[in-house]
């Protein structure tokens, strides 16, 4: 009775301890070796203007994925369009990717929402390259990749965000920024 008592308590004192350990794991930040590196991309904007990973290196962007056609795109264009204007010479920019689009229809979009930001057509190449961090590709829009200075992955989001959301990303990725320095 008693040996069965003990192996109780063992059993409840080894199952905390990995629970606490598997807590801590999941709470605790992930390394930077964790977060991928910003796939290597190189495409021209709208406005003639060479975006890439290269020439965006130690620049914190976010990455977008979107269609004018499309209402929770659209919804939260003027908010990423509002922190652009307030984050762009802090060292911030976005970068919208528009996806099954003609270029007049975006050229149009881009002059009615007074969008700042570079905005590029979606080729293969783009597409492909940031596909691979979401399971099953990209297949929702808006969908947003937030990479850091260092040309790491941060966070991949599907879906709309808020503008209170989004700056938190951002000022988030600038502290972290600022830390790594």
């Amino acid at each position: 009775m008693i040996k069965m008592v003990r192996y109780a308590l063992r059993a409840v004192m080894v199952s905390c301890v990995l629970s606490c350990g598997l807590a801590w794991s999941l709470s605790a930040e992930p390394s930077a070796d964790a977060q991928p590196p910003v796939p290597a991309f190189s495409v021209v904007s709208l406005d003639r203007k060479p975006v890439g990973s290269a020439n965006l290196t130690g620049t914190t962007y976010i990455v977008n994925f979107f269609a004018s056609w499309c209402p929770p795109c659209r919804s939260e264009i003027p908010d990423m369009v509002a922190l652009q204007h307030q984050y762009g010479r802090k060292g911030f920019t976005f970068i919208g990717v528009a996806v099954n689009e003609t270029e007049p229809t975006i050229r149009e979009f881009i002059k009615k929402n007074k969008i700042t930001y570079p905005v590029v057509m979606a080729n293969e190449q783009i597409v492909n390259a940031f596909s691979r961090y979401v399971d099953g590709g990209i297949r929702a829009i808006p969908t947003s990749f937030v990479v850091n200075s260092s040309g790491r992955i941060i966070q991949v989001i599907t879906g709309a965000r808020s503008k209170e959301v989004f700056e938190q990303i951002i000022l988030d990725a600038q502290k972290k920024r600022r830390i790594s320095k």
